[in-house]
């Protein structure tokens, strides 16, 4: 017999919103920091991992990435991120890469990709995992830097040199960058193949979160908290049947886009038809993997394991996924949910 949290940390799940820099293993920013001579204001980089809002958050999340600097850095990070989410349950990921900081430093894009893909497969070696990537456009460098960071992309792509890179995000601060910015970068992205998805609505108002679906096409919306702000917008959503990436743990504590995750608008936003997924966003830099974040929505949300199972299948269904893989996975977490359930204590 097991617990409700036992249970959920072995559940089968995907994760579809975590960027991989901030999975980064607090012995692995001292190590890297020291080998990059990056200076740390602390010994121990779990006591930076205090914020009191998305920006203050930010300039932390930027300070571990300056510990990133050649393809073998890219390569361990992807490689530890991907066994540290295989032990709580992941068995499939699509996460966030953001290079801008980088390449505007002189790093090259295609030693980044090459890096995690290195890691990454590696890693799918040893656990039996899955990941792909989403190339994350950082806001903060503006439309025109988005654009660029796409058309190389594109380029590594036809060159066959960033395979696992099957879509495009944006992500940092939200203040100042309308979507209105990016629709370039994402015309371009479109134009390839390349799936949409952006970060939209967590701190800025409902309304831009319908902007980014309509003027960027937005497959996906990262976040979307604040959508609950407009019943008619979240109705539209909602019957488009666009998922919602949310991260309800970093909301509170990377955010403080809510004050409790008792209050956390996700159930509302389930209840309202949303195809809602749960994800943690940046694990490492909020003491969290993702069996954790369900057990705490659980309890939070008086939701029970067979809820949470559902909420499960969301995730692979929101997946950019063909659909041969699309029924594997929902076959494995069907089969091992039942056992699962049946083995729960009461």
């Amino acid at each position: 017999m097991s617990s409700l949290d036992e249970a959920l940390d072995r559940l089968p799940k995907a994760e579809l919103h975590c960027h991989v820099e901030g999975t980064m293993r607090p012995g692995t920013v001292v190590e890297l920091a020291r080998k990059n001579e990056v200076r740390l204001p602390v010994s121990d980089p779990t006591e930076l991992y205090r914020y009191t809002s998305l920006d203050s958050f930010l300039r932390v999340f930027w300070l571990v990435q300056s510990c990133l600097r050649d393809r073998a850095d890219w390569a361990r990070l992807a490689y530890e991120s991907i066994l540290d989410a295989a032990a709580h349950g992941v068995i499939y990921r699509e996460t966030f890469f953001t290079p801008a900081r980088h390449l505007a430093a002189g790093a090259r894009l295609g030693e980044i990709v090459a890096g995690l893909e290195e890691g990454i497969a590696a890693a799918e070696r040893e656990t039996g995992s899955r990941a792909m990537l989403i190339a994350g456009i950082d806001k903060a460098y503006g439309g025109e830097a988005g654009r660029q960071l796409v058309e190389e992309l594109v380029e590594l792509k036809r060159s066959g040199r960033a395979e696992r890179v099957i879509g495009v995000g944006m992500d940092s601060t939200e203040r100042g960058n309308h979507p209105r910015g990016f629709v370039e970068a994402y015309r371009l992205a479109a134009g390839f193949g390349l799936r949409r998805t952006g970060h939209q609505g967590e701190t800025a108002e409902a309304s831009w979160v319908g902007d980014a679906v309509e003027l960027l096409g937005l497959e996906r919306i990262d976040h979307g908290i604040r959508v609950t702000d407009d019943p008619a917008l979240m109705a539209r959503l909602a019957e488009r049947g666009i998922p919602f990436t949310v991260c309800p743990l970093s909301n509170v504590r990377i955010a403080g886009a809510v004050e409790r995750l008792e209050d956390h608008p996700f159930p509302e936003m389930r209840d309202a038809g949303l195809h809602v997924t749960i994800n943690t966003d940046d694990p490492a830099m909020i003491d969290d993997d993702l069996g954790r974040e369900y057990a705490a929505c659980a309890r939070a949300f008086g939701y029970g394991f067979d809820t949470m199972a559902e909420i499960a299948g969301a995730a692979f269904r929101a997946a950019w996924l063909d659909e041969g893989d699309r029924r594997d996975l929902l076959a494995r977490l069907n089969a091992e949910a039942r056992v699962l359930s049946a083995g729960i204590a009461t």
